[in-house]
């Protein structure tokens, strides 16, 4: 797999039915090892091992319903009380990062109401803050650590 703009982790990969997976640590087994969830696993290294986020409060592959169509989050991170608090997207390292990902991104947000959204291909990131009190958004020059989130 690619070496992204992640730092690397002792992944746990296999093979199973011929096929390459990787173990997913939040659902808690085996996936499919798309460049996609090469991307997902070390996002979530990065967040749980060096932003300090709990993994308690993270799923993911998370369903949610928009205009009567099943869509899902790639991750979201939730807060104490179990109302979402993050979206995160990930892309493949050869997908850029564009207006139609965050076009997807924003309308999983209409149903959720977060007040981040994260998007990665593992080669660049990008996190904004959304004020609704405002009705603006912010982008922010890093990935917050979980105790700055507000």
């Amino acid at each position: 797999m690619l070496s992204l703009n992640l730092p690397s982790f002792d992944t746990k990969i296999a093979i199973k039915e011929g096929k390459n997976v990787i173990f997913d640590p939040l659902r808690r087994k085996y996936v499919a090892l798309t460049p996609e969830e090469w991307v997902r696993q070390h996002f979530i290294n990065f967040l749980i091992t060096y932003k300090g986020y709990p993994t308690a409060l993270m799923a993911n592959e998370v369903q949610v319903i928009l205009n009567g169509t099943r869509k899902r989050c790639d991750s979201v991170l939730y807060r104490k009380d179990l109302s979402a608090r993050m979206i995160i997207e990930y892309k493949a390292p050869d997908i850029s990062i564009n207006q139609m990902v965050f076009d997807q991104i924003v309308r999983y947000n209409i149903v959720l109401k977060v007040d981040y959204l994260v998007v990665s291909n593992g080669l660049e990131h990008y996190c904004c803050r959304i004020d609704y009190k405002k009705n603006t958004y912010a982008f922010l020059p890093d990935i917050p650590r979980y105790e700055e989130l507000i």
